[in-house]
């Protein structure tokens, strides 16, 4: 398996995360979005046509986006899954996870940062009320549903990571890095240092890639 990532792309590190959990074994390939690589020829041209990361490289696929890539390895390597054995349990991982990836996250990638401030012409002040502002606006959703549902236990779902941790990580991380406080969101705060306890979430941290700045 070869792996197009970057080290601070939140869509890579949920790749990353469950690549550990299944305990695959993988070529780790640069692709570093802050130069532009994503968009050059030798990627965009010939890897993935969105210019975008991650990208999966796996019996003589190419599967682009973390979603799509996450399942296909659950499906390959059914064991520890991703989701649980029961469908109430798989709807509500799913609904978690969506929530992240489709709702939260692309708000605020590095895409959309870029834009603000080198099209836009918003300064970094404005940037990061806009970073803040919508990161408040779903993690303060998101305590209330783990919270307040019996479901949720050490992780999002139970006792066991599933594919709703593996988006949570990421996301928690680049509030941290981006400075949120994450005192109103205390449930959201102990899965991730919970989760962070596993080796193969402590693996996947950006810190840890070989393209580490």
């Amino acid at each position: 398996m070869k792996l197009y990532s970057f080290f601070r792309s939140s869509a890579a590190y949920r790749v990353r995360i469950a690549l550990n959990l299944k305990g695959l074994d993988y070529e780790y390939i640069s692709v570093n979005l802050a130069k532009g690589e994503a968009k050059g020829p030798q990627y965009k041209g010939a890897v993935n046509p969105q210019g975008l990361v991650p990208a999966l490289e796996a019996d003589g696929l190419l599967i682009p986006q973390s979603m799509a890539i996450c399942a296909y390895l659950d499906e390959i390597k059914p064991e520890p899954p991703l989701l649980p054995p029961d469908p109430a349990g798989r709807a509500r991982v799913r609904s978690i996870a969506f929530f992240i990836a489709c709702d939260i996250h692309p708000l605020n990638n590095l895409r959309v940062l870029n834009y603000l401030t080198d099209t836009l012409k918003v300064t970094e002040e404005q940037r990061l009320t806009w970073y803040h502002h919508w990161i408040k606006e779903g993690f303060a959703s998101l305590e209330t549903m783990l919270s307040r549902d019996k479901a949720t236990g050490k992780f999002c779902h139970g006792d066991t990571p599933t594919l709703a941790d593996v988006c949570l990580v990421p996301q928690v991380y680049n509030a941290h890095r981006f400075k949120v406080d994450m005192t109103p969101f205390p449930t959201l705060q102990r899965i991730y240092e919970t989760c962070l306890t596993l080796p193969a979430f402590d693996k996947a941290r950006p810190e840890n890639q070989p393209d580490a700045a």
